[in-house]
């Protein structure tokens, strides 16, 4: 094993004014509000999305199913979890009888009073439908109506697709941290 450090921008999004209007989902997909019974989708939605990017580099609980139930079921147990910052993608399909998760963000009030972008995952086979785009505004709607002003997220430097969205709806870089997680040798 050898340590390996990855670059993460840490960036900040001011609500205050921000005007929230969540696009409407695309044909066949539907966006559910968080409920315990959703918690295995979640994690299913979360693996589907990250096992096979950079952030499961980063962070190796990604790669596995349990590890992300785990990850899944500590942000639902935090006190500053946000229900109204946390929503699953789904797609139904043509004959809407189909369920497949396919987007997932959770939302934490942070010990600082902001609010805190978790995990926001799109599942390779439904990228590019602006779903991270709708999950994301629908976080901020639930963080604005919890009376927060400033939301703040994580983002590895080069998952420029990410990055790209964050900057697009206004976020912007306030640190450059370093992420240290242990890489096994190929």
């Amino acid at each position: 094993m050898r340590l390996t450090y990855f670059k993460r921008y840490r960036m900040e999004l001011q609500l205050n004014g921000f005007q929230i209007t969540p696009p409407e989902p695309p044909a066949g997909y539907e966006f559910l509000a968080w409920q315990p019974s959703l918690l295995e989708a979640h994690v299913r939605a979360k693996f589907l999305s990250f096992r096979d990017e950079i952030d499961a580099q980063v962070f190796p609980c990604f790669t596995e199913l349990a590890g992300c139930r785990r990850l899944m079921r500590e942000i639902a147990g935090k006190d500053g979890f946000l229900a109204d910052a946390t929503w699953l993608a789904v797609y139904r399909g043509p004959d809407g009888r189909h369920y497949e998760p396919c987007g997932t963000i959770q939302g934490l009030r942070d010990r600082h009073g902001a609010g805190s972008v978790q995990n926001v995952g799109v599942t390779p086979r439904h990228r590019n439908r602006h779903l991270g785009t709708s999950l994301l505004f629908r976080a901020l709607a639930g963080f604005q109506g919890a009376g927060l002003s400033r939301v703040r997220l994580e983002v590895t430097a080069n998952n420029d697709g990410a990055v790209r969205l964050y900057r697009r709806l206004g976020f912007v870089t306030v640190k450059t941290v370093f992420k240290a997680s242990e890489m096994a040798y190929s």
